[in-house]
């Protein structure tokens, strides 16, 4: 009889652990990735400049003197980058909710909607009729993405070059844990004060073409915890699955036994 209901406990709780393990499928990333040899980027991506964004633009030329492109330099800019710790963010061009910039000698420039390389050229072009062979570098002082949930170091992380892919970013915050979810990381976006919602499966090759593969600005990237993760505080689940549980063991009891 005590043999009969050891036996049947042991295959229920046998029959828990491997329904509660995880296939290789659910846990590697780019499954089937050698699909990928030979393919083309089809996301060529570079990000828009939004309304409150904080530009840091820097103005010199090949041919002239330094001191000639001196007038279209932000005066905070250069004490901020002279000044040793002073915030990036004060010392850059702010974007106003007209989607422009006050820009020395130009004045106002607008430059919502654009991405960096097509301000560069715009200012490029405006800065040549005063200035022999300008050259403008434009960067997004305040480009960052937030992590949350199961990942080794969550938190606000910085972009210094204005772009950044979803396993780059996974990458600075120190991968997803063990217990986290890769098959439903949540992008939260918002364009133009509307918020959108979308997934990204890391386990699939598909993400490589998925709207959310490059993140933009603010965006909010959450990796949601495992089943496993979310029972930690205790073994059972609902009632339901307690009573389920029992039902199962009386089942082997009854079979053993009879």
């Amino acid at each position: 009889m005590f043999k009969s209901i050891r036996k049947a406990l042991c295959f229920l709780f046998l029959g828990i652990i491997v329904t509660s393990c995880a296939t290789k499928d659910q846990v590697v990333y780019f499954n089937e990735v050698e699909k990928l040899e030979g393919q083309v980027n089809l996301l060529e991506y570079e990000p828009k400049i939004e309304r409150n964004d904080v530009l840091r633009i820097n103005v010199s030329s090949s041919s002239v003197n330094e001191e000639l492109v001196q007038p279209f330099q932000n005066s905070q800019q250069r004490q901020g980058s002279s000044g040793g710790g002073q915030n990036q963010s004060l010392s850059g061009y702010l974007v106003s909710p007209e989607g422009t910039i006050n820009f020395p000698v130009l004045g106002s420039v607008v430059v919502e909607g654009l991405t960096r390389t097509q301000i560069q050229e715009k200012l490029e072009k405006q800065i040549s009729e005063y200035v022999k062979d300008p050259v403008v570098d434009v960067r997004i002082v305040n480009f960052s993405v937030t992590v949350l949930g199961e990942v080794g170091s969550p938190g606000r992380v910085q972009i210094t070059d204005g772009r950044v892919t979803m396993p780059e970013l996974l990458a600075m915050s120190g991968d997803i844990t063990y217990t986290g979810k890769r098959q439903n990381i949540r992008v939260i976006r918002e364009v133009d004060g509307v918020k959108s919602v979308g997934f990204i499966d890391m386990t699939e090759i598909d993400l490589f073409e998925s709207p959310y593969y490059y993140l933009k600005q603010n965006d909010i990237v959450y990796v949601e915890p495992t089943y496993a993760r979310m029972k930690s505080a205790g073994f059972f689940g609902s009632p339901g699955a307690i009573l389920g549980l029992v039902s199962s063991t009386l089942s082997l009891i009854f079979i053993f036994t009879r």
